[in-house]
């Protein structure tokens, strides 16, 4: 057993699919854990500890808002977890960085998860030694990024998690800007905006906003000359109407940026200056299409200039967001640095962010 131990808690591990089966392979976790169940560590006192870390981290996470960062740290003394709960917008791209460590002591474990009505479903694993992640978010909602390094492994790190969109700027050129936005009131409060209208001088090329298969060439009343787009491997299509020509036809591959069509103002916009009317259906109808376009690159803040302590003291008592009450000069240790204060571990287990104020490092 100790020749197999270090062997098997430093390996690196092969993943597929987010499901065991037949049909998928293991997750990267799940391929671990079955390591673990063949060495018969995962039912000793230390792997049901290990496993009670991860779950405790999905259960009691700590809220966030993105983007985010932080400097932390995992220590080898007792398995550990760490989940951070944010909410993300249909059409968003985040971009997830784990860098300044060692992935041979500190290989972790990378999974996002969707919180939907009281239970978690993974959306994303990653393998233990990997530095960057992208989740394109298919539904607006809460998730759950949870960060755990295998048994008996340690060390510092840092974490990143930007935004983007999932899609290129449907319209070149530098003149072309949104000016009108999903919902706003048309023929005087009758019906709402499906999408988003981008403002450029008549001519300017409409551009694919992803590689995909042009389905639909046509005109009509409402949206003057269109085209319908459907990206690769996606549950929705894009609609880029007002077009004053088409430049595609029906069935043809496109490349992500290439010109579709020309702005213009036909249909019901002939009495407006020259725009594109840019949407996004689902099969249950339009969703917003302002995430999946905005051209703003959302980074990651940048921490206080101060260092991650091994422990805080509090100066005061406090009461966290879970009801927990923590006495005046209770010594919790430090997990990570953010840039509003530190994450710290309760007496309890669970974890909790303290301002800088209210503690002092030790």
């Amino acid at each position: 057993m100790k020749t197999v131990l270090p062997l098997l808690l430093g390996a690196a591990l092969v993943s597929c699919g987010p499901a065991r089966s037949v049909f998928k392979k293991d997750t990267p976790r799940e391929a671990y854990e079955r390591r673990l169940d063949k060495a018969d560590i995962d039912e000793t006192p230390e792997g049901r500890a290990w496993r009670a870390a991860g779950a405790s981290a999905l259960a009691a996470p700590v809220g966030i808002t993105l983007p985010y960062r932080h400097s932390g740290r995992f220590g080898t003394d007792k398995p550990r977890a760490l989940g951070l709960r944010f909410t993300a917008k249909q059409g968003q791209s985040l971009r997830i960085a784990i860098s300044e460590r060692d992935a041979t002591t500190l290989p972790l474990y990378a999974e996002v998860f969707r919180e939907d009505g009281g239970t978690t479903a993974l959306q994303l694993s990653a393998e233990p030694g990997a530095e960057s992640l992208r989740f394109d978010v298919e539904h607006s909602g809460t998730y759950i990024l949870r960060l755990q390094p295998a048994l008996r492994q340690g060390g510092t790190y840092s974490l990143s998690v930007g935004t983007g969109p999932t899609l290129g700027f449907p319209v070149a050129g530098p003149k072309a800007k949104a000016g009108s936005f999903w919902g706003a009131d048309r023929d005087g409060g009758a019906r709402r905006h499906e999408g988003v209208d981008i403002f450029a001088p008549k001519g300017t090329p409409a551009v694919a906003g992803a590689a995909g298969t042009v389905t639909s060439v046509s005109e009509s009343p409402l949206g003057g000359k269109y085209v319908f787009l459907r990206p690769d491997g996606k549950n929705y299509n894009l609609y880029y109407a007002h077009l004053d020509e088409q430049l595609v036809r029906p069935g043809q591959r496109v490349a992500a940026g290439e010109t579709i069509g020309l702005v213009g103002n036909t249909g019901n916009a002939r009495t407006t200056p020259a725009h594109l009317h840019f949407g996004i259906y689902t099969y249950e109808g339009a969703v917003d299409p302002y995430p999946f376009i905005d051209k703003t690159e959302r980074q990651a803040p940048a921490l206080a200039k101060r260092s991650l302590p091994l422990a805080l003291k509090l100066r005061k008592t406090q009461r966290t967001e879970s009801g927990t009450t923590v006495p005046a000069q209770s010594v919790l240790p430090a997990l990570a640095l953010t840039d509003k204060g530190y994450l710290a571990e309760l007496p309890g287990g669970g974890i909790t962010l303290l301002p800088f104020a209210t503690v002092q490092p030790v």
